[in-house]
């Protein structure tokens, strides 16, 4: 499966109801694992982003249908990344053509 980073911004609806953040986030984990993707780390960041998913899905499709759920709920704004392994990002690397 592939890897990505989901960064989260609370809207002011999520920030009027951030009481309930770590239960919305284990509905997502739970959404996620029935969608056939894996959440492996939620984290609550200081910064530019409030907020880190880091997770693993089978195809973009997957990624995108979770994004536009979560985000329809009016809690969050999203910014998905694609991440890669040291070892595939090598295997993109070895596949580059040198222009």
């Amino acid at each position: 499966m592939a890897a990505y980073l989901a960064l989260l911004k609370f809207t002011p609806q999520g920030l009027q109801n951030i009481h309930e953040s770590t239960r919305r986030a284990a509905v997502f984990k739970a959404a996620a694992k029935k969608a056939g993707a894996k959440v492996t780390h939620t984290y609550w960041t200081l910064g530019a982003y409030d907020g880190a998913i880091l997770f693993e899905a089978p195809d973009d499709t997957v990624v995108a249908a979770l994004m536009v759920s979560l985000a329809g709920l009016g809690n969050v704004q999203t910014t998905v990344l694609r991440a890669f392994s040291g070892a595939e990002f090598d295997a993109v690397v070895a596949k580059s053509p040198r222009l």
